[in-house]
C-alpha cells in the first residue's frame, strides 16, 4: 500500500511533492520553479542523456527513475513530453495502474487542453494543462524566464483556482485558455515564435553573405524596435517596401535571393503577400501603388514593374505621399515574435 501523502483539494497548492515525466527542456525548468515556490521534487525520468544531464543540473540531488515510479512518489507530476507522445504517455500510466486518486497530473503541451488527460481523470487523478507561453533553452535560464511568462491553462471548474495559483507560484501569468481554442491558442503561439527563429537565422545568413560581420549586433537593435512597436502598435507598425507599394524595391529583393538564396524565395513571397494584405485593410498601402506590388508577387518577382529598371520612382531620402520623411524606410532599417514553444517546448522528451 502507498504510503505517499495524497493532499486534500481544499489544501492545494500546498507544499506539494513534484515529479517529471520527460526531462527535457520544459519539466526540469518548471519543478525548478516549484521548489524555489516552495514545493518538494522528489523524482524525475528522463530517456537520454542529454535529458539526464539536464536534470542532474537543473534538479540537483533528485533521483532519475521510471516513469511509474515518478508517480507513485509525487504528488503533482508533470508530463512533459512532445505533444504527439503526450495521449499515449497517458493512456499507458492509467492501464497500468501507476495513477493515484487525488493526483495531479500536468501537462504543458500547448496543443491539448484537459481531455488528453481523461484515462487518468478515470483513474481519480486531478488533470491541469498549464502551457508556458515562452521558448526554452535547457538552461538555468529558464528558470529566470519563467518570471512574468504568461501561461495558456485549462482545468475543469473547480480546478481552475488551483492550476492559477500554482502559476502564480512559479512568478507566471496565467491566461485561461478553453479546451476547443487550444489548438487555435497553439497555432498562434509557433506562427509568432518558431517562425521568427526561422525568420531571423535566414535574414542573419543573408547578412553574412552580404558581408556583414557580424549580423547579430546589426539585427538586435532593429528586431528588438520592430517587435516592440509590432506589440504595442499591430498593423500601424508596418514600414518598408511591401507596406510603402515599392513594387520595384520588392522585384530586387526577389532578384537577389534568387541568386543568392533560392531557399528563402517562396518565404519571402508568402509574408510579402501577407503583409501587403494586412498594409492594404489597415490603409497603409495606397490602393494605386498595390497593383504592381501585387503583380510582382503574383509572379514571383520574375519581372520589374516600371519598365523594368528595378527602382522606384521615389528617391532615396524623400518625402513621401504622406508627408514624412522616408529616409530610414528606404534603407530597409526602419520601425516595423517560445515558450515552445513554444511555442516553445521542443526539444527531446520536450
Amino acid at each position: 500500500m502507498s504510503t505517499v501523502h495524497q493532499p486534500d483539494l481544499k489544501d492545494r497548492p500546498a507544499r506539494l511533492t513534484v515529479g517529471v515525466v520527460g526531462a527535457g527542456r520544459v519539466g526540469p525548468a518548471l519543478a525548478a520553479s516549484l521548489q524555489l515556490a516552495g514545493h518538494r521534487p522528489v523524482a524525475v525520468s528522463g530517456v537520454s542523456d542529454a535529458s539526464r544531464r539536464r536534470a542532474e543540473r537543473l534538479l540537483p540531488g533528485v533521483p532519475l527513475v521510471p516513469p511509474a515510479e515518478v508517480l507513485q512518489r509525487a504528488d503533482l507530476v508533470l508530463l512533459t513530453v512532445p505533444d504527439d507522445a503526450l495521449p499515449g504517455l497517458v493512456a499507458g500510466l492509467a492501464e497500468t495502474g501507476a495513477v493515484r486518486p487525488g493526483q495531479l497530473l500536468v501537462h504543458t503541451s500547448g496543443r491539448y487542453g484537459v481531455a488528453v488527460l481523461d484515462p487518468a481523470l478515470r483513474a481519480g487523478a486531478l488533470p491541469l494543462a498549464l502551457h508556458p507561453a515562452m521558448t526554452f533553452t535547457g538552461t538555468p535560464v529558464d528558470v529566470q524566464r519563467l518570471a512574468g511568462c504568461s501561461f495558456g491553462v485549462t482545468a475543469p471548474g473547480e480546478l481552475r483556482l488551483a492550476a492559477e495559483a500554482l502559476v502564480i507560484e512559479i512568478g507566471g501569468e496565467p491566461e485561461w485558455i478553453s479546451e476547443e481554442n487550444r489548438p487555435l491558442y497553439h497555432a498562434a503561439l509557433a506562427l509568432g515564435a518558431n517562425h521568427l527563429v526561422t525568420l531571423v537565422a535566414q535574414a542573419m545568413e543573408l547578412l553574412r553573405t552580404a558581408g556583414v560581420g557580424a549580423p547579430d549586433r546589426m539585427l538586435g537593435p532593429l528586431l528588438g524596435a520592430a517587435l516592440d512597436n509590432a506589440l504595442r502598435s499591430g498593423d500601424a507598425a508596418l514600414t518598408g517596401p511591401v507596406a510603402r507599394g515599392d513594387a520595384g524595391t520588392v522585384a530586387a529583393h526577389v532578384a537577389e535571393l534568387r541568386a543568392h538564396a533560392p531557399q528563402t524565395v517562396a518565404g519571402y513571397l508568402a509574408m510579402a503577400r501577407a503583409t501587403a494584405d494586412r498594409a492594404l485593410a489597415s490603409g497603409l498601402l495606397k490602393p494605386e501603388l498595390a497593383e504592381d506590388l501585387l503583380g510582382v508577387l503574383a509572379d514571383g518577382g520574375r519581372t520589374s514593374p516600371a519598365g523594368g529598371t528595378g527602382r522606384t520612382d521615389r528617391p532615396h531620402g524623400t518625402t513621401g505621399d504622406d508627408g514624412t520623411n522616408r529616409t530610414d524606410d528606404s534603407t530597409g532599417t526602419d520601425d516595423t515574435d517560445d515558450t515552445d514553444g513554444p511555442t516553445g517546448t521542443e526539444g527531446n522528451d520536450r
